[in-house]
C-alpha cells in the first residue's frame, strides 16, 4: 500500500464519514490550540519534563520540513508522518507481523496504513475505544465486516466503532503483536515518547495484568519517520511503567534494538492519580474487582491536572460500546456471533524481565 493509495482512500469515504471526519478533526484543532496555551504553564508540574522537550522538538521539526501529513498541526499528537504507509508495508512483511494471529494496534492516523495490512492479512485486530473512555477495546477481523464494506472503511475510529465488536475485561484472548505509535523513539535501548498521556502504558499494563499478553515476551513496534529517531533519551529516566519497543520500522529502515529496557508487567496504582482514574471506567472496574475479590486496598497516585481532550461527535450514540455491555442489540448479536471465533487461550502469565537478542539488526 502506497502514501498515495492511502490518500486516495481517505479521500473515498462517504459524505458521512467525511463529514464526521472533518468535524472531529476540528474539535481535535481546538483541543490542541487549549493544549498549547495551557502546556507552558503546566511544564513546571511535570514529573518527566524532559519528555515534554524531546516532543516539542520533534513535533516543531516535522512541520518545519514538512514531513507531518495530516491532521495538522501535530503538536499533542502520535504525529502523521509522511511514509506511514511505506513503513506499514515493511512491517507487515516482518515475521513477527506474518506469524501473529491477534495484533493490537493503537489508534491513531500514522498507523491507520497497519490496521488495514492487518485485516487484509486474515488477522484478528485489537485496538483501544478513543482514551478507554467508554470501555476498553475493539475487536473486528476480515470475516466479519459486512459484505461490500471496504477494509479502509472499518480502520478509522468511526469505523472500529462502527463495525468491530467491544469487549471487557472478561474476555479470553493472546495478543501476539502490539504496535504502538511514537512521537520519538531511541534506537539502542527501545525507549519512547508518545504524546504524554500515558494511553499505551495503561494498555499494556491491564493487558499484562489480565494474562492477554506476556510482559517477557510479546514484541512491541512502533512505526515512525525517520526524524523520530533519536539518541538522546536518556533510559536512566523512564518511570517504572513506561514501555519500551523491540523493533522500530521507518520508511527506509528496519531497526532490531539491541539493548533494550526491560518492559513493565500490570498496572502501577501508586502512579494513577484520582483525575485519571476518574477519567477511565475500566479502569475504575478494574480496581474495584481486584479490591472486592482481594478484600484490599489500592493506592493511588498524586493529584495531577489533566490536560484538554478533544470532543467527540455523540450523534450516532450506538456506534461504540462501554466494556462488555457493549452498545445496542445489533452489537450484542455481533459479539456473540464472532466471540468464539476471535479468542485464543489466555496464558498463565508473564515475567518482567525481556530478553535480550545477542546482535543489533538493522535492514535497510
Amino acid at each position: 500500500m502506497s502514501d498515495e493509495e492511502s490518500t486516495q482512500q481517505s479521500s473515498s469515504l462517504s459524505p458521512e464519514d467525511a463529514a464526521y471526519e472533518a468535524d472531529r478533526l476540528a474539535k481535535d484543532a481546538e483541543a490542541m490550540n487549549a493544549m498549547k496555551e495551557e502546556s507552558a504553564a503546566e511544564f513546571a508540574k511535570l514529573r518527566t519534563p524532559w519528555k515534554w522537550v524531546i516532543r516539542k522538538r520533534i513535533w516543531d521539526l516535522m512541520e518545519a520540513k514538512d514531513i507531518a501529513r495530516p491532521p495538522r498541526p501535530v503538536h499533542h499528537r502520535i504525529p502523521n508522518f509522511d511514509g506511514a504507509a511505506r513503513a506499514a508495508n515493511r512491517l507487515q512483511q516482518l515475521p513477527c507481523f506474518q506469524n501473529a494471529s491477534i495484533i493490537k494496534v493503537n489508534p491513531d492516523t500514522p498507523q491507520k496504513p497497519v490496521r488495514q495490512w492487518v485485516l487484509q492479512s486474515g488477522k484478528t485486530l485489537l485496538t483501544p475505544q478513543p482514551r478507554l473512555r467508554t470501555g476498553f477495546f475493539s475487536i473486528l477481523s476480515k470475516d466479519t465486516i459486512p459484505s461490500g464494506v471496504r477494509v479502509e472503511e472499518c480502520t478509522t475510529s468511526r469505523g472500529v466503532a462502527k463495525y468491530g465488536t467491544p469487549i471487557g475485561l472478561d474476555e479470553e484472548y493472546t495478543v501476539d503483536l502490539v504496535v504502538v505509535g511514537s512521537t520519538a523513539v531511541c534506537p539502542t535501548t527501545g525507549a519512547r515518547v508518545g504524546k504524554g498521556e500515558g494511553f499505551a502504558e495503561l494498555e499494556w499494563g491491564i493487558l499484562s495484568l489480565q494474562g492477554n499478553l506476556d510482559a517477557s515476551k510479546t514484541l512491541v513496534v512502533t512505526t515512525v519517520h525517520d526524524e523520530q529517531v533519536v539518541t538522546d533519551m536518556p533510559p536512566g529516566q523512564l518511570t517504572k511503567h513506561d514501555v519500551p519497543v523491540d523493533i522500530i520500522v521507518t520508511p527506509t529502515r528496519t531497526i532490531e534494538v539491541p539493548n533494550r529496557v526491560p518492559k513493565p508487567s500490570g498496572v502501577f496504582w501508586d502512579l494513577l492519580s484520582p483525575q485519571k482514574l476518574a477519567q477511565i471506567r475500566v479502569l475504575r472496574q478494574l480496581k474495584q474487582s481486584i479490591e472486592e475479590r482481594g478484600s484490599v486496598t489500592l493506592p493511588s497516585g498524586p493529584d495531577e491536572v489533566l490536560p484538554p481532550t478533544a470532543k467527540r461527535n455523540n450523534n450516532n450514540k450506538n456506534r461504540g460500546g462501554g466494556g462488555s455491555s457493549g452498545g445496542g442489540n445489533k452489537r450484542n448479536n455481533n459479539r456473540n456471533r464472532n466471540r468464539n471465533r476471535n479468542r485464543q487461550g489466555k496464558p498463565k502469565g508473564g515475567g518482567d524481565n525481556q530478553s535480550k537478542p545477542k546482535n543489533t539488526k538493522e535492514t535497510s
